[in-house]
């Protein structure tokens, strides 16, 4: 009921943010649809834990600075490399160890590693706990298999292994 409540509030502050109007019959017109809105997602099943995450969220406030400031060092370095009329480009497609265990915490590694320029996920592989991955330098391949960010995944996950 908790997660209902979060996903009810989550909504109405959405609603709230977008709308810019504030009449009395608006506002309470958009906290009734949202506590609607997060009852049908509990009965469509997806203000569950997968669809509506809130128990991430404080570790998410740590992590998405973090990856929020790789993202932008790893443009600065793709940037250079384009730019450079040698083209110092060494193509890598490689395997990657996931620590991660549960759904989110996979589609937050494999989408950090696709945030982060110069490096793709191009293939998950749940069974034997690996990603595909292209990276477009050997140093962006390296920094994908030292395992930092897999680390602060599991982390994310809240697990401190």
């Amino acid at each position: 009921m908790l997660r209902t409540a979060s996903l009810a509030l989550a909504l109405f502050a959405f609603w709230l943010l977008l709308s810019g109007h504030y009449t009395v019959w608006l506002v309470i017109s958009g906290l009734v649809i949202s506590i609607l809105l997060a009852l049908a997602g509990r009965k469509l099943g997806f203000a569950d834990e997968e669809g509506h995450p809130i128990d991430r969220l404080f570790s998410g406030l740590i992590y998405w600075p973090w990856l929020a400031r790789e993202i932008v060092k790893s443009s600065i370095s793709v940037t250079r490399i384009i730019l450079d009329p040698k083209l110092p480009i060494s193509p890598q497609l490689f395997h990657t160890k996931v620590s991660a265990r549960t759904s989110i915490g996979v589609a937050t590694y494999a989408n950090s590693i696709t945030l982060t320029p110069g490096t793709i996920t191009v293939g998950v592989d749940r069974e034997h706990d690996r990603f595909l991955v292209h990276a477009l330098t050997k140093a962006g391949a390296d920094d994908v298999e030292a395992g930092d960010m897999d680390r602060r995944v599991r982390r994310f996950e809240g697990r401190a292994e």
